[in-house]
């Protein structure tokens, strides 16, 4: 069976290393915030200057002025920090982010991605990702492996505007997680009841086993 959304956040937070500091971006990433990481130290950091924050606040407890990239109501567990944007970019700027994980239109074995921009869409900027792609020492993508009408996402280079050219380390889809290689997408682990068939099925792009 395919990972649900929490499982692929749990299984993408299982690459982090002890000590990071890491940057969730809008959507599917924000996630990662309610994995138990164990003994694992992490520090979540957030565009808007919130550093260090933690899980979700519970019902009744939400403070208005207190959320994430995806405007979820957040809490400041000890050690946490409120500091200003231009702060918060200058740590991005200056490589101090071990990982991003962002959400994504597209992502390619040529480590590519895209997710600023949609097909036949006017206008719309690339934002933070733009920052984040170029200065983070990761990058982490989570996506859906297919759109709606079942296009494949895992592309060998990318259909859309380009957000970054060759910084991905790693791919989270619902049925596997992946390294791109340059010329294909490596299987690094695969979803409970997904075989390389499947996977092999659903990408538009080579794929090592």
């Amino acid at each position: 069976m395919p990972w649900s959304r929490p499982q692929m956040a749990e299984r993408l937070a299982r690459e982090f290393q002890d000590g990071w500091i890491v940057n969730l971006g809008v959507g599917m990433p924000t996630l990662i915030t309610d994995v138990d990481m164990g003994e694992k130290e992490i520090t979540f950091h957030a565009e808007n200057g919130v550093i260090g924050f933690g899980p979700v606040a519970a019902e009744g407890h939400e403070d208005i002025h207190l959320v994430d990239a995806s405007r979820r109501f957040v809490t400041l567990p000890p050690g946490a920090a409120i500091v200003d944007h231009a702060d918060s970019f200058a740590l991005i700027r200056s490589g101090r982010i071990d990982v991003t994980v962002l959400g994504t239109y597209e992502a390619a074995a040529n480590r590519d991605f895209a997710n600023w921009k949609v097909k036949g869409a006017k206008g719309g900027v690339i934002g933070g990702a733009m920052d984040l792609a170029a200065c983070a020492k990761n990058v982490f993508l989570m996506m859906e492996h297919r759109t709606r009408d079942g296009t494949s996402r895992m592309l060998a280079e990318c259909s859309l505007p380009v957000t970054a050219r060759g910084r991905v380390n790693r791919v989270i889809t619902e049925l596997g997680l992946f390294e791109p290689t340059g010329a294909a997408f490596k299987v690094l682990d695969v979803a409970p009841g997904v075989t390389i068939d499947d996977i092999r099925a659903a990408t538009a792009a080579p794929v090592e086993a």
